[in-house]
Protein backbone atom coordinates (compact mmCIF):
# COMPACT_ATOMS: atom_id res chain seq x y z
CA UNK A 1 0.00 0.00 0.00
CA UNK A 2 1.45 3.44 -0.89
CA UNK A 3 2.15 6.32 1.78
CA UNK A 4 -0.71 8.71 2.17
CA UNK A 5 0.28 10.70 5.28
CA UNK A 6 3.68 11.04 6.05
CA UNK A 7 4.28 12.36 9.57
CA UNK A 8 7.45 13.55 11.05
CA UNK A 9 7.50 13.64 15.19
CA UNK A 10 5.70 10.92 16.87
CA UNK A 11 5.48 12.60 20.08
CA UNK A 12 2.02 13.06 22.02
CA UNK A 13 0.24 15.74 19.63
CA UNK A 14 1.85 13.46 16.73
CA UNK A 15 0.77 10.37 18.20
CA UNK A 16 -2.92 12.09 19.06
CA UNK A 17 -3.40 12.82 15.35
CA UNK A 18 -2.14 8.98 13.85
CA UNK A 19 -4.34 7.30 16.60
CA UNK A 20 -7.46 9.49 15.71
CA UNK A 21 -6.96 8.93 11.86
CA UNK A 22 -6.23 5.52 12.45
CA UNK A 23 -9.18 5.09 14.71
CA UNK A 24 -12.11 7.03 12.98
CA UNK A 25 -10.58 5.03 9.05
CA UNK A 26 -9.42 8.26 7.99
CA UNK A 27 -6.09 6.42 6.75
CA UNK A 28 -5.55 2.78 6.60
CA UNK A 29 -2.11 2.35 9.02
CA UNK A 30 -0.44 0.47 6.74
CA UNK A 31 -0.36 4.15 4.92
CA UNK A 32 0.96 6.43 7.40
CA UNK A 33 4.54 6.52 7.95
CA UNK A 34 6.43 8.08 11.33
CA UNK A 35 9.63 9.49 11.15
CA UNK A 36 10.77 9.26 14.91
CA UNK A 37 14.52 9.20 16.12
CA UNK A 38 13.44 7.24 19.34
CA UNK A 39 13.95 3.60 18.99
CA UNK A 40 11.09 2.76 21.27
CA UNK A 41 9.11 5.42 20.50
CA UNK A 42 9.41 4.03 17.02
CA UNK A 43 8.61 0.44 18.52
CA UNK A 44 5.56 1.93 20.07
CA UNK A 45 4.04 3.43 17.63
CA UNK A 46 4.48 0.50 15.04
CA UNK A 47 3.09 -2.17 17.57
CA UNK A 48 -0.10 0.11 18.77
CA UNK A 49 -1.25 1.06 15.74
CA UNK A 50 -0.07 -0.68 12.82
CA UNK A 51 1.91 2.05 11.42
CA UNK A 52 5.17 1.71 8.97
CA UNK A 53 8.02 3.57 11.15
CA UNK A 54 11.40 4.99 10.24
CA UNK A 55 14.40 7.21 11.17
CA UNK A 56 14.31 8.81 7.31
CA UNK A 57 12.40 12.07 7.28
CA UNK A 58 12.95 12.31 3.57
CA UNK A 59 11.27 9.11 3.44
CA UNK A 60 7.86 10.71 4.82
CA UNK A 61 8.15 13.40 1.60
CA UNK A 62 6.63 10.12 -0.81
CA UNK A 63 3.49 10.60 1.18
CA UNK A 64 0.45 12.86 -0.42
CA UNK A 65 0.29 14.88 2.73
CA UNK A 66 3.52 15.65 5.12
CA UNK A 67 2.33 16.56 8.60
CA UNK A 68 5.42 18.13 10.75
CA UNK A 69 5.13 17.97 14.55
CA UNK A 70 8.23 18.38 15.81
CA UNK A 71 9.61 20.89 18.31
CA UNK A 72 10.09 24.25 16.59
CA UNK A 73 13.68 24.75 17.63
CA UNK A 74 14.16 21.95 15.11
CA UNK A 75 12.43 23.37 12.21
CA UNK A 76 15.69 24.40 9.96
CA UNK A 77 17.83 20.82 10.70
CA UNK A 78 14.47 19.11 9.88
CA UNK A 79 13.13 20.58 6.91
CA UNK A 80 16.44 21.60 4.71
CA UNK A 81 16.81 18.46 3.25
CA UNK A 82 13.56 17.95 2.48
CA UNK A 83 12.67 20.66 -0.11
CA UNK A 84 14.96 18.36 -2.75
CA UNK A 85 13.55 15.30 -1.80
CA UNK A 86 10.64 16.53 -2.80
CA UNK A 87 11.56 18.02 -6.16
CA UNK A 88 8.92 19.54 -8.21
CA UNK A 89 6.13 16.85 -6.93
CA UNK A 90 3.48 18.51 -4.90
CA UNK A 91 2.03 17.33 -1.82
CA UNK A 92 0.15 19.19 0.81
CA UNK A 93 2.65 20.29 4.17
CA UNK A 94 0.79 20.49 7.39
CA UNK A 95 2.68 21.98 10.58
CA UNK A 96 1.72 22.52 14.06
CA UNK A 97 4.91 23.78 14.86
CA UNK A 98 4.32 27.22 17.55
CA UNK A 99 5.47 30.49 16.05
CA UNK A 100 6.60 29.03 13.01
CA UNK A 101 4.98 31.29 10.28
CA UNK A 102 3.64 30.88 6.99
CA UNK A 103 6.21 32.52 5.36
CA UNK A 104 8.90 30.31 7.39
CA UNK A 105 7.26 27.24 6.19
CA UNK A 106 6.22 27.98 2.32
CA UNK A 107 10.42 29.60 2.11
CA UNK A 108 11.13 25.92 3.31
CA UNK A 109 8.90 24.48 1.09
CA UNK A 110 8.57 26.50 -2.26
CA UNK A 111 5.60 26.44 -4.25
CA UNK A 112 4.32 23.61 -1.95
CA UNK A 113 0.59 23.86 -0.37
CA UNK A 114 1.07 24.82 3.08
CA UNK A 115 -1.44 24.65 5.48
CA UNK A 116 -0.75 26.28 10.01
CA UNK A 117 -2.65 24.51 12.19
CA UNK A 118 -2.40 25.12 15.94
CA UNK A 119 -4.28 22.70 17.94
CA UNK A 120 -4.72 22.33 21.56
CA UNK A 121 -3.44 19.31 24.33
CA UNK A 122 -7.59 17.80 24.70
CA UNK A 123 -6.61 16.45 20.76
CA UNK A 124 -5.63 13.56 23.15
CA UNK A 125 -8.68 12.58 23.76
CA UNK A 126 -10.59 13.67 20.78
CA UNK A 127 -11.80 16.52 22.13
CA UNK A 128 -9.54 19.06 20.67
CA UNK A 129 -9.37 22.92 19.35
CA UNK A 130 -7.73 23.34 15.99
CA UNK A 131 -7.34 26.50 14.20
CA UNK A 132 -5.74 26.25 10.65
CA UNK A 133 -4.43 29.10 8.36
CA UNK A 134 -3.93 28.35 4.87
CA UNK A 135 -0.84 29.48 2.79
CA UNK A 136 -0.53 31.45 -0.55
CA UNK A 137 -0.68 27.62 -2.21
CA UNK A 138 -3.45 26.00 -0.93
CA UNK A 139 -6.45 25.44 -2.87
CA UNK A 140 -9.94 24.30 -1.78
CA UNK A 141 -9.16 20.83 -1.74
CA UNK A 142 -6.26 21.25 0.09
CA UNK A 143 -8.02 22.88 2.73
CA UNK A 144 -10.79 20.07 2.96
CA UNK A 145 -8.00 17.56 3.49
CA UNK A 146 -6.63 19.51 6.22
CA UNK A 147 -10.21 19.96 8.13
CA UNK A 148 -10.49 16.86 7.32
CA UNK A 149 -7.52 15.57 9.64
CA UNK A 150 -7.90 17.87 11.82
CA UNK A 151 -11.38 16.99 12.41
CA UNK A 152 -10.16 13.55 13.79
CA UNK A 153 -9.51 14.84 17.13
CA UNK A 154 -12.16 17.39 17.67
CA UNK A 155 -13.55 20.89 16.65
CA UNK A 156 -11.85 23.06 13.61
CA UNK A 157 -11.95 26.46 12.70
CA UNK A 158 -10.23 28.57 10.14
CA UNK A 159 -8.44 31.88 10.33
CA UNK A 160 -6.03 34.19 8.73
CA UNK A 161 -2.59 33.67 9.83
CA UNK A 162 -2.26 37.18 12.03
CA UNK A 163 -5.14 35.97 14.61
CA UNK A 164 -3.21 32.41 15.05
CA UNK A 165 -1.30 34.24 18.04
CA UNK A 166 -4.06 35.46 19.66
CA UNK A 167 -5.89 31.54 19.07
CA UNK A 168 -2.74 30.67 20.91
CA UNK A 169 -3.64 33.07 23.76
CA UNK A 170 -7.04 31.36 23.87
CA UNK A 171 -7.19 27.78 22.71
CA UNK A 172 -3.94 27.23 22.83
CA UNK A 173 -2.79 28.04 26.14
CA UNK A 174 -6.25 27.79 27.37
CA UNK A 175 -6.22 24.59 29.06
CA UNK A 176 -4.01 25.39 31.27
CA UNK A 177 -5.97 28.14 32.64
CA UNK A 178 -9.17 25.83 32.67
CA UNK A 179 -6.96 23.47 34.81
CA UNK A 180 -5.82 26.22 37.01
CA UNK A 181 -9.96 27.08 37.81
CA UNK A 182 -10.45 23.32 38.53
CA UNK A 183 -7.65 22.83 40.88
CA UNK A 184 -9.09 26.12 42.39
CA UNK A 185 -12.49 24.68 42.75
CA UNK A 186 -11.48 21.63 44.22
CA UNK A 187 -9.32 23.61 46.71
CA UNK A 188 -12.14 25.43 47.72
CA UNK A 189 -14.35 22.98 48.62
CA UNK A 190 -11.64 21.27 50.39
CA UNK A 191 -11.89 24.66 52.19
CA UNK A 192 -15.21 24.18 52.66
CA UNK A 193 -14.96 20.87 54.17
CA UNK A 194 -15.12 18.56 51.56
CA UNK A 195 -12.61 15.34 50.86
CA UNK A 196 -10.05 16.02 48.60
CA UNK A 197 -11.17 12.98 45.76
CA UNK A 198 -15.03 14.42 46.07
CA UNK A 199 -14.05 17.95 45.68
CA UNK A 200 -12.11 17.20 42.53
CA UNK A 201 -14.77 15.03 41.04
CA UNK A 202 -17.42 17.46 41.55
CA UNK A 203 -15.01 20.45 40.04
CA UNK A 204 -14.50 18.58 37.15
CA UNK A 205 -17.55 17.45 36.75
CA UNK A 206 -19.10 20.81 36.83
CA UNK A 207 -16.82 22.29 34.37
CA UNK A 208 -17.73 19.82 31.71
CA UNK A 209 -21.36 19.56 32.09
CA UNK A 210 -21.31 23.57 31.99
CA UNK A 211 -19.04 23.42 28.91
CA UNK A 212 -21.33 20.64 27.46
CA UNK A 213 -24.90 23.00 28.21
CA UNK A 214 -22.85 25.99 27.05
CA UNK A 215 -22.70 24.33 23.58
CA UNK A 216 -25.32 21.93 22.91
CA UNK A 217 -27.74 25.12 23.91
CA UNK A 218 -26.30 27.49 21.80
CA UNK A 219 -26.93 30.07 25.37
CA UNK A 220 -24.76 33.01 25.62
CA UNK A 221 -22.83 31.79 29.16
CA UNK A 222 -24.37 35.34 30.26
CA UNK A 223 -27.92 34.09 29.78
CA UNK A 224 -26.99 30.89 31.67
CA UNK A 225 -25.15 32.57 34.60
CA UNK A 226 -28.50 34.72 34.87
CA UNK A 227 -30.49 31.56 35.29
CA UNK A 228 -28.32 29.87 37.90
CA UNK A 229 -28.34 33.41 39.76
CA UNK A 230 -31.23 33.94 41.85
CA UNK A 231 -31.53 37.06 44.25
CA UNK A 232 -30.14 36.65 47.18
CA UNK A 233 -28.42 33.15 46.71
CA UNK A 234 -25.46 31.51 47.00
CA UNK A 235 -24.62 31.55 43.45
CA UNK A 236 -24.81 35.44 43.29
CA UNK A 237 -22.54 36.07 46.32
CA UNK A 238 -20.18 33.69 45.07
CA UNK A 239 -19.73 36.07 41.73
CA UNK A 240 -19.30 39.47 43.67
CA UNK A 241 -16.48 37.79 45.41
CA UNK A 242 -15.21 36.60 42.07
CA UNK A 243 -15.79 39.74 40.89
CA UNK A 244 -14.05 42.40 43.60
CA UNK A 245 -10.90 39.38 43.12
CA UNK A 246 -11.12 40.51 39.42
CA UNK A 247 -11.24 37.09 37.98
CA UNK A 248 -12.96 38.04 34.67
CA UNK A 249 -10.31 40.37 33.70
CA UNK A 250 -7.74 38.08 35.08
CA UNK A 251 -8.64 35.54 32.28
CA UNK A 252 -8.50 38.47 29.63
CA UNK A 253 -5.07 39.45 31.00
CA UNK A 254 -4.05 36.09 30.60
CA UNK A 255 -5.08 35.38 27.30
CA UNK A 256 -3.36 38.56 26.49
CA UNK A 257 -0.14 38.05 27.85
CA UNK A 258 -0.13 34.77 26.05
CA UNK A 259 -0.95 36.34 22.60
CA UNK A 260 2.46 38.36 23.10
CA UNK A 261 4.44 35.64 24.37
CA UNK A 262 3.45 34.06 21.28
CA UNK A 263 4.48 37.05 18.68
CA UNK A 264 7.73 36.97 20.87
CA UNK A 265 8.41 33.27 20.16
CA UNK A 266 7.44 33.66 16.55
CA UNK A 267 10.01 37.20 15.84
Amino acid sequence: MSIKLGLIGGGVMGEALLSRLVDRGVYAPQAILVSEPQAERRAFLAHTYGVQVTTENQAATEADVLLLAIKPQLFGAVTSPLAEQIGTRSLLVLSILAGTSLSKLEAAFPNQPVVRAMPNTPATVGAGMTAIAPGIHTQPHHLAQARKIFEAVGEVVEVPEAAMDAVTGLSGSGPGYVALMVEALADGGVAAGLPRAIALQLALQTVKGTAQLLQSSGQHPGALKDQVTSPGGTTIAGIAALERAGFRSAIIEAVLAADRRSQELGR
